[in-house]
């Protein structure tokens, strides 16, 4: 037990230097496939008939390619066109393509759920389409949208994992690196997946919370 406790000690701070990379590659994914999702979840709505299927389109192509193939296609298949692009930057662009396509349903079925009392008592009021999204879609459907999209992005957390194929030096990665130098595969994978629990499990148990919360409010 104490080699075992050692040990770890030893593997700590290299595994946290590729928790770091996890998380980082996770918040940017955030903070680009979120605004892209509420994009494409207007897109969606939009009375043009083109743009709605094209849309549409991208929505179900980032839905149904697994992350993976997003991940090679990207870094792998854009040089070949002339495009070559960083492990990071490559990550960041599938994982945001794949957040934008999953985000974008959980927003469009959240502003969807948005009593139709409020848009009708807007509409009362004199209040312009765009102010009635401004002030009272958005601001509600985002509320219901929270619980999932917090669901959603220890997902995609978990989902950096798969990145370490395409060598970038993250969690997984650094753990099969000491693995493959130390044949303490057991061990060292053990500690990593500690690691994603102590950002998981919070983050779900948050979740969990504003779940609870929010049907209080919905009731």
């Amino acid at each position: 037990m104490n080699g075992l406790i050692k040990q770890w000690i030893d593997w700590l701070p290299s595994l946290v230097d590729g928790l770091g990379v996890s998380v980082q590659l996770a918040v940017v994914s955030l903070l680009i496939g979120l605004p892209l999702g509420l994009a494409e979840a207007l897109l969606v709505a939009s009375p043009n008939r083109i743009v709605r299927w094209i849309t549409l389109a991208v929505v179900e192509f980032g839905r149904g390619t697994p992350t993976l193939v997003l991940l090679y296609l990207i870094y792998y298949g854009l040089p070949s066109q002339g495009l070559v692009l960083p492990a990071f930057g490559s990550a960041v662009v599938a994982l945001s393509f794949m957040t934008g396509a999953y985000t974008s349903e959980i927003i469009r079925a959240s502003l969807q759920a948005v009593p139709r009392g409020l848009v009708e008592a807007a509409a009362a009021l004199g209040i312009n389409r765009w102010g009635t999204f401004r002030f009272i879609l958005f601001p509600e459907g985002i509320r219901i949208a929270i619980p999932a999209l917090m669901g959603f992005a220890i997902q995609l957390f978990q989902t950096t994992s798969l990145v370490f194929l395409i060598t970038l030096p993250e969690l997984l990665s650094r753990a099969y690196s000491i693995g493959s130098t130390t044949f303490q595969y057991t061990s060292v994978l053990a500690l990593a997946g500690v690691l994603y629990l102590l950002v998981t499990l919070p983050s779900g148990w948050l979740a969990a919370l504003l779940e609870k919360r929010m049907g209080r409010h919905l009731a």
